[in-house]
């Protein structure tokens, strides 16, 4: 019994609290039951939850809760200075403070090794990374957790993200600061989107802190339809063409045709987004069920007719968070300012240190001053380059706020390099605005292809695993065992087929069968409801199957 009761309270290594668990369900269940009684007193029901967000995240990392509260406790009380200060310049040293402890903290549990590898590649050292917060907690508190060792915390990316926003937003007049910290502690920690979005801002979640506990039985509908919409994008779609077929490629492509290799690309393209979106649904789902909005996420993004329309339509929270908060301080599209090249020095050195090739400086040298004498002579040029450098900086960071690699540099760079070559080519398309069937199909197709081959790099495990893809599909596709490999993994197929057609079906049709379930009685939605469960259960693999973006 009490090793029963250990298994429920105590975190876990490698098994954390995520929706597809049914422990997770039973602990929804726990939250909501005491949610139910307490739920009109403001005060109370929030601090409930934010207590229940932080077992949440313990069971899911473990003693990084402290981190958690570390990142709460500092962001609350810079925001009320911020607010507090009579001054411009100490409002922007607090901002500037603020920032700097969210970002240093991600970047040292995100980066650490990166920079060490590379560091000792270039200059020929052996130096080693050490977990200083282990290490303090070492000799503070007698423990004695290992300091050669540092984990990413998960969703790091996501509340750091959050609270940098809440700052920026108290500075800028949008929200007054939180004036209870339990309150604040809810709006960073919030269990169903804390781990892998969506991005919530303080100026759209803070305000909900103080209103009225509010479910109508529509909404109710909808909350219950995106849970299982997502636990159905997840487990029958997302896992099973996973464990079947896509990381046994990934694994090891050299052992796959170029036909598989190619299939599994479009397989991944499914996978991540039926695996991502299906969160945020299951998310969005959650709290509306508790009385709480989150913002969308996904909106058909493989409908998207150019790679900048990608972007308004995949992790909307991560794309909107860059454009408020990077992008436009940065001057938008109207020019590059001084925070631009400070951004884009600190990517390049990012890029040289993590490179470790010794020339790359020259290289890299030699294309910004090439660049420059073009500007200073050319000023169509120099206005092209203004147009468009905050563009390839921001997703550039986007692609480093995935992780510290050349993979996502590359795969943000190329994103980047999409969205400009399309800004080039719609002055000149003879079939840019025109709306017909043709048209639409072309370049949603090339929009889809090309999103499906920055993949490899996003991916992939390595240059080299890239490499081994492209390889594959362009000199080893082995045109004449399509038939029977299409025999052999027909199952997978057939499901990415329905996959993709489910998601480019037309806006209003699912509209429609989404009303109707939200509409339907009681009875309806618990037979729907319990068929949906049951055929869950016999797609639900016994291998753990963490989300993608837990990793982020």
């Amino acid at each position: 019994m009490l090793d029963q009761l250990k298994d429920i309270l105590l975190y876990s290594k490698g098994e954390p609290l995520i929706f597809t668990q049914f422990y997770f369900w039973g602990f929804f269940a726990v939250v909501l039951t005491v949610y139910s009684i307490i739920y009109k007193n403001r005060s109370t029901r929030n601090a409930w939850l934010f207590f229940a967000s932080l077992f949440f995240y313990y069971k899911t990392s473990g003693l990084f809760v402290t981190l958690l509260l570390f990142t709460i406790t500092s962001d609350f009380f810079i925001g009320k200075a911020v607010y507090a200060a009579n001054k411009e310049i100490y409002k922007k040293l607090l901002i500037s403070l603020s920032v700097s402890i969210n970002l240093l903290l991600l970047s040292f549990f995100k980066y650490a090794y990166f920079f060490t590898d590379n560091f000792n590649k270039i200059f020929g050292t052996a130096y080693h990374p050490i977990n200083i917060f282990a290490e303090w907690t070492n000799q503070f508190a007698g423990t004695h957790f290992t300091v050669d060792n540092i984990l990413l915390p998960v969703g790091i990316s996501f509340y750091t993200f959050q609270t940098i926003s809440y700052s920026i937003d108290v500075y800028r007049g949008k929200i007054k600061p939180v004036k209870n910290i339990l309150d604040f502690g809810f709006y960073v920690s919030f269990f169903p989107q804390l781990v892998a979005g969506p991005i919530v801002r303080a100026s759209d979640f803070i305000p909900q802190l103080y209103q009225e506990f509010k479910l109508t039985k529509q909404e109710f509908g909808h909350a219950l339809f995106l849970i299982l919409n997502g636990l159905t994008k997840k487990i029958i779609i997302g896992d099973f063409i996973a464990v079947n077929f896509i990381d046994r490629v990934f694994d090891n492509p050299l052992s796959y045709t170029g036909y598989e290799n190619l299939m599994a690309l479009y397989g991944y393209s499914l996978q991540v987004y039926a695996d991502f979106s299906g969160y945020t649904d299951i998310a969005i789902g959650i709290a509306l069920l508790m009385g709480f909005r989150l913002p969308i996420n996904f909106n058909s993004p493989y409908k998207a007719n150019n790679v900048g329309n990608f972007w308004k339509r995949w992790h909307i929270s991560l794309s909107s968070w860059l454009k408020d908060y990077l992008y436009i301080p940065m001057g938008g599209n109207r020019k590059g300012t001084f925070f631009t090249y400070i951004s884009l020095t600190v990517i390049i050195l990012f890029i040289i240190i993590m490179s470790g090739w010794i020339y790359l400086p020259i290289v890299i040298g030699g294309i910004v001053l090439s660049m420059y004498i073009i500007s200073y002579f050319s000023p169509k040029f120099k206005h092209w380059i203004n147009n468009n450098i905050n563009i390839m900086v921001t997703m550039l960071i986007g692609g480093l706020w995935h992780g510290s690699s050349w993979m996502f540099v590359i795969w943000g760079g190329l994103n980047g390099l999409g969205i400009v070559v399309y800004k080039l080519w719609r002055k000149i398309s003879p079939w840019e605005g025109k709306k017909g069937f043709i048209v639409k199909f072309w370049t949603i197709f090339l929009t889809f292809n090309f999103i499906t081959f920055t993949r490899i790099w996003f991916r992939g495990d390595s240059l080299e695993s890239a490499n081994n893809i492209l390889y594959q599909i362009s000199h080893n596709f082995s045109l004449e065992l399509v038939p029977e490999i299409t025999t052999a993994f027909y199952k997978v197929f057939l499901l990415m087929i329905v996959g993709y057609i489910i998601h480019w079906l037309p806006s209003n049709f699912k509209d429609m069968y989404r009303g109707i379930f939200i509409k339907s009685p009681i009875w309806a939605k618990v037979i729907i409801t319990s068929v949906a469960i049951f055929v869950l259960y016999q797609f639900h693999s016994s291998d753990f199957q963490a989300f993608i973006y837990f990793q982020f």
